[in-house]
C-alpha cells in the first residue's frame, strides 16, 4: 500500500467500526476451529499482518507471529509490541506444517501479490495437517472505487473464486460467506456515487460517533449470525475457513 495508508490504518484499526466488526467476524470462524485443543497453545501466523492489531487479538488465542513485506507496517508492529518478520506471502520463512492456523486478512487482493494461487499454496504449506487457513478479501467488482486505487488493489473476489482458490491447494473449505452484508446497499450506493463524482482517496477513517456506533453494532450482529452458521449471499467482503486434511481424510468441500 501507499505509505500514508499505513498511518491511517494504524490510527483507525483499534476502534474504527469496519476493523472492529471484521475482527469479530473473523473470530466467529476461527475461534470454534481452534476450540477443544489439548496441550500447548496453538501456533498462529498472520500472513500480511499490516500494522499489527490482528496479532494482538491472535495472541489471546495462541502463540502468534506475523509477516509483512512493507517496512512501514513492521515499524508500526514494533510500536504495538507484537512480533513480526519481513517476508513475502510467496516465500514464507517457515518449515512445512509449522502452524496450527494461518490468517490472511485483506492481503491476497493487493497488486504486489502477483500470483494469488501460489500465495495460497505457500500458506497451505505451513499449515499442519488438521490445521486451518482463514482468508478474507474484498468482494465484487461492482464495489470497485477510489479506495481500491488508494490501497493498490488488484482484484475484488467472488465467493466462488475464493472457494476454488483454496480448494486448488488441497484444502477442504468448511465455511465461506460474504460479509459486511447487512450494510451492502449503503456501500454499493456510496461506491456508485464516488465513481460518478470522481472522488479520490481512501475510505479509512472515522465516521461521526452515532454512525460509528451503529455500523459497528451491525457488524457485531453479523458476526453473531456467522458464528451460528449463517451464510450471506452478498457483501462487501468474502471470508472463508479451510482446513488442511489429515492424510486419512477425504478432500471434500462442505462450504
Amino acid at each position: 500500500m501507499k505509505p500514508a495508508e499505513y498511518r491511517r490504518m494504524f490510527e483507525a484499526e483499534e476502534a474504527q467500526w469496519w476493523y472492529a466488526g471484521q475482527r469479530a467476524i473473523a473470530a466467529a470462524l476461527l475461534e470454534p476451529a481452534l476450540a477443544g485443543r489439548q496441550g500447548e497453545k496453538p501456533r498462529l501466523l498472520d500472513a500480511g499482518c499490516g500494522t499489527g492489531m490482528n496479532l494482538l487479538v491472535l495472541a489471546a488465542l495462541g502463540r502468534a507471529v506475523g509477516i509483512d513485506l512493507a517496512p512501514q507496517a513492521l515499524a508500526f508492529c514494533r510500536e504495538r509490541g507484537v512480533r513480526a518478520l519481513r517476508a513475502s506471502l510467496l516465500a514464507l520463512p517457515f518449515p512445512d506444517a509449522a502452524f496450527d492456523a494461518v490468517t490472511s486478512l485483506d492481503v491476497l487482493y493487493h497488486s504486489w501479490v502477483t500470483d494469488d494461487r501460489a500465495a495460497v499454496a505457500e500458506m497451505a504449506r505451513v499449515v499442519r495437517p488438521g490445521g486451518v487457513l482463514l482468508v478474507r478479501v474484498p468482494a465484487l467488482r461492482a464495489l470497485w472505487g477510489a479506495h481500491d486505487v488508494e490501497v493498490e488493489s488488484r482484484h475484488r473476489y467472488t465467493r466462488g473464486e475464493i472457494v476454488d482458490l483454496l480448494a486448488s491447494s488441497g484444502l477442504r473449505v468448511e465455511r465461506a460467506t460474504y460479509c459486511n452484508a447487512l450494510l451492502f446497499p449503503l456501500l454499493l450506493a456510496r461506491r456508485t456515487m464516488d465513481r460518478l463524482l470522481r472522488r479520490e482517496g481512501s475510505d479509512v477513517g472515522f465516521l461521526p460517533p452515532p454512525l460509528e456506533w451503529a455500523f459497528r453494532r451491525v457488524l457485531l450482529a453479523e458476526a453473531a449470525l456467522v458464528r451460528r452458521g449463517v451464510r450471506f449471499p452478498v457483501g462487501a467482503s468474502v471470508v472463508a475457513l479451510a482446513r488442511r486434511p489429515a492424510p486419512d481424510q477425504r478432500r471434500a468441500s462442505t462450504a
